[in-house]
């Protein structure tokens, strides 16, 4: 039976065994099918069983950021379910059905956009669901659908009673609603409930949870990659006749494409032994050899000189007329991501001929369609099955599908009999790329006699992500890749006489977004250097600033009000005694964050981090306590990575390996983080990434306060004038 998924769709019944199945097909409409067998092909989103048994099958993968409670939420809220009355499967790899509404045909996590693509979809299948239900019922029970409504799963009115579960059937026989009417905000129980928690916080408390590193297949054996100490190393030849020695060794062989020898084991610490054991002969006259230091003085000449792209007016003010003429050069080192679970994923035959990848997935579009170029089989024949993830930062999905093809091409040199599982190191994570860039930013402001900002000279030069990938059309235009500019070139502070030019330079190993992309030192640059006018020009930071977003529109507002909020609920201007703040204000991805940092202590001294306080405007809060971690681990990721860390290369080999020399944040790093959610009626924004722009400026301008005004232009802070505490 071929079952086709339009807008309108259709239901059809199994008997006692029924499950209703709602989904949304690529382009938002609604398809709808029952019958367990059948309906588990259509993948769709809303699953619910002849037991009342609710499961919404979620697109975007689990790493920490929320989805797997968000989505189900927006299902639970609109259908009339509790909260444990839902559970939740990950979505199959099918980007006709899961895509991701704002990247196109690709089914995918990232960008901050799982809420936000999925918000109305979602609903909308949560709502259809109700209505088929409700219209079952009414029927069996020869009342007016209107009199009935959907309570905690159970159908009520008319002086009756009864399950969901017990309408399955029935509404399998239904034609589903083109456009299910969704409930009023006024009526939400569930979305923007702070009560509500995570759906998946006991199973990852109490061990059930299955993470991608946590796999063990029947008879698999366990794969881990020598590769080469300088990006861009091949293969020419090894000796593994010392790894016949170890215990659980099986063999090893080049990869196809030379850039690694992959060593099989029994288990995973036989294959690390074995790995140790082995001899890799390399050819390295194409890899990588600059220092870090090259890297930053390629750089910083390319700031100097005039900008290859005039991103933001073609010609800029002379300072001439200045009063006062303020610059700043800013360098930012190239960083690792760094999630707790390293990288890893499974891959197996199935009894059909095809393929199976067990992954945490943050993109399974990109790992099926390279899986089938590997393995030349029709994408019908691979399956990508998503698994929760411990963490990414933007590390789990590659314009290259790095790890992915890694496994698929080690898998490939074998028989094909045994599951392949792939483990990275910590060492391999941590020296392995892909790397946030390495920017550089110099910026000149000339003030009038009045402090008032008569020109505005920014030029940033660094190694764009895009550019040569095959996400390029996606981001580059004219020339001028927007994500090594974004924060910048579209600033929301009414800037008079703002010239913005970029120069690209060439890519140090290989460069990835990283939590932020480039907001992470743009935003850096910016409220750094707001600061500095305001120290210049003799006006309070905040006020500063809200003169700088007065001009009204839309963004502006909503930028004000949360920088409002922030310093209101911090004491602006009233820290303490012995207690200094600094302030940072920034939109990315959809959502407006305001930051107050504040510490203790000086420079020299050392720096005590006491308190950083948040306001977030991120649209309508579906989940607020989702969202008070989501600001606090981005806040947490950005202030952490600028204390403390940086990837340098010597010789073009990375000199970082593990925790002790790429230090993590620590829990007594900072004190305590407020974190306050502006209420809003606008649609959902992002939450994973906006709490990381304006942590470490806000830091930045807070530690100026502390010690004689400190400008940390410079990272990380540590080898640049700060100690902390």
């Amino acid at each position: 039976m071929t079952i086709q998924t339009t807008r309108r769709g259709f239901l059809a019944g199994a008997g006692a065994t029924a499950f209703l199945f709602v989904g949304f097909g690529a382009k938002g409409g609604t398809a709808a099918v029952a019958a367990a067998a059948e309906a588990k092909s259509l993948n769709p989103f809303v699953k619910i069983g002849s037991d009342g048994s609710v499961t919404a099958i979620v697109k975007h993968f689990e790493k920490g950021q929320g989805p797997a409670t968000g989505l189900p939420t927006l299902i639970a809220e609109e259908l009339g379910v509790r909260m444990d009355q839902i559970s939740f499967e990950f979505a199959p790899s099918n980007p006709k059905v899961y895509n991701n509404l704002l990247f196109g045909p690709f089914q995918g996590t990232g960008g901050s956009t799982a809420m936000a693509n999925s918000f109305m979809q979602y609903r909308q299948a949560g709502a259809a669901a109700r209505e088929m239900l409700i219209k079952a019922a009414a029927g069996e029970w020869g009342v007016d659908p209107a009199t009935l409504t959907i309570e905690e799963g159970m159908i009520v009115g008319s002086g009756k009673s009864a399950s969901i579960g017990a309408f399955v059937s029935a509404a399998a026989t239904m034609e589903a609603p083109a456009e299910p009417k969704l409930k009023d905000p006024s009526a939400f129980k569930l979305i923007g409930n702070p009560d509500i928690r995570r759906l998946d916080t006991k199973i990852k408390t109490n061990g059930e949870a299955i993470f991608a590193m946590d796999l063990h297949r029947p008879n698999q054996m366990v794969t881990v990659m020598a590769r080469p100490e300088r990006k861009g190393g091949l293969v020419t030849g090894f000796d593994d006749s010392a790894c016949k020695s170890v215990k659980g060794f099986i063999r090893a062989a080049t990869l196809p494409n030379k850039a690694a020898v992959a060593v099989f084991a029994e288990n995973t610490w036989a294959a690390f032994k074995a790995r140790e054991a082995l001899s890799v002969d390399w050819d390295m006259s194409n890899a990588e050899d600059r220092d870090s230091e090259v890297i930053k003085a390629e750089i910083l000449a390319a700031l100097d000189a005039e900008p290859t792209y005039n991103v933001r007016n073609s010609e800029r003010i002379a300072m001439d007329g200045a009063t006062q003429v303020l610059e700043k050069t800013f360098y930012f080192p190239l960083l690792a991501h760094a999630p707790m679970e390293p990288l890893n994923c499974t891959i197996e035959a199935t009894q059909d001929g095809g393929l199976l990848m067990h992954d945490g997935a943050q993109m399974p579009t990109g790992a099926h369609a390279a899986m089938a170029e590997i393995f030349q089989l029709p994408m019908e024949k691979i399956q990508v099955k998503t698994m929760l993830a411990g963490g990414s930062f933007g590390r789990r999905v590659t314009p290259t599908f790095d790890y992915q093809v890694e496994a698929a091409l080690a898998f490939a040199v074998t028989d094909r009999s045994r599951p392949v599982k792939l483990v990275w190191s910590r060492e391999d994570d941590i020296r392995g790329g892909f790397y946030r860039p390495a920017f550089g930013h110099k910026v000149t402001v000339g003030l009038d006699k009045d402090g008032e900002i008569m020109a505005w000279d920014h030029r940033i030069a660094g190694q764009s992500i895009m550019k040569g990938t095959a996400f390029e059309a996606f981001s580059v235009k004219d020339g001028i890749d927007g994500s090594s500019v974004e924060g910048v070139s579209d600033t929301h502070y009414a800037i008079p006489g703002m010239f913005v030019g970029l120069t690209d330079t060439k890519k140090a190993t290989d460069v990835l977004w990283w939590r932020s992309v480039g907001h992470t030192h743009t935003a850096y640059a910016m409220e750094v250097m707001i600061d500095l006018v305001a120290e210049a020009s003799g006006k309070d930071p905040v006020a500063l600033r809200l003169d700088l977003l007065s001009g009204g529109d839309k963004d502006q507002q909503r930028l004000a009000g949360v920088l409002k909020l922030a310093a209101e609920k911090a004491g602006w201007g009233k820290p303490g005694n012995g207690r200094f703040q600094g302030v940072a204000v920034h939109k990315s991805f959809g959502s407006y964050v305001a930051e107050v940092a504040e510490v203790s202590g000086n420079a020299e001294d050392g720096i005590k981090i006491e308190k950083v306080t948040c306001a977030v405007d991120c649209g309508i809060a579906v989940n607020p306590d989702i969202i008070k971690a989501q600001m606090e681990g981005g806040i947490g990721y950005g202030i952490g990575h600028v204390m403390r860390d940086q990837i340098t290369l010597v010789g073009g080999a990375v000199e970082q390996s593990n925790f002790p020399d790429y230090e993590p944040l620590r829990i007594n790093d900072i004190g305590e983080i407020d974190v306050h959610i502006v209420a809003s009626s606008e649609n959902p924004t992002g939450v994973g990434e906006p709490g990381t722009p304006p942590a470490a400026p806000a830091l930045a301008n807070a530690i100026a306060a502390a010690s004689q005004n400190l400008r940390v232009v410079q990272h990380p802070m540590s080898e640049h004038g700060v100690s902390f505490a």
